[in-house]
């Protein structure tokens, strides 16, 4: 027989894993670390669909799970494409240094 994680403990650590992501986000400066800190949250949202799907015996958690993962590809190469850019128009990857736009 298989030892099962208790569904409380899943969602801790999706919370924990979110919550993470969020302050990292909130403090870091750095558009790398903003990204990264992006995709922790995302698979925290991953890992509380799996949990939850899990604890009702449904794949539906696993589904979201694959389509959350092909979201944050998508997403990946959006933001290292922007990134780029942002390097190149102002030579430093300090978010701060975006408050030169004019829009």
């Amino acid at each position: 027989m298989m030892a099962t994680v208790p569904t409380e403990y899943g969602m801790l650590l999706a919370a924990l894993l979110f919550g993470i992501g969020l302050v990292g986000l909130l403090v870091r400066r750095n558009v790398i670390f903003m990204l990264m800190c992006t995709e922790i949250m995302l698979n925290a949202a991953g890992l509380a669909f799996v949990v939850a799907g899990s604890r009702w015996h449904q794949p539906d958690g696993q589904i979201m799970f694959i389509i959350i993962v092909t979201m944050a590809g998508a997403e990946v190469a959006v933001g290292l494409a922007l990134i780029l850019r942002f390097y190149h128009l102002f030579k430093t990857l300090d978010a701060d240094a975006a408050d030169t736009m004019k829009g």
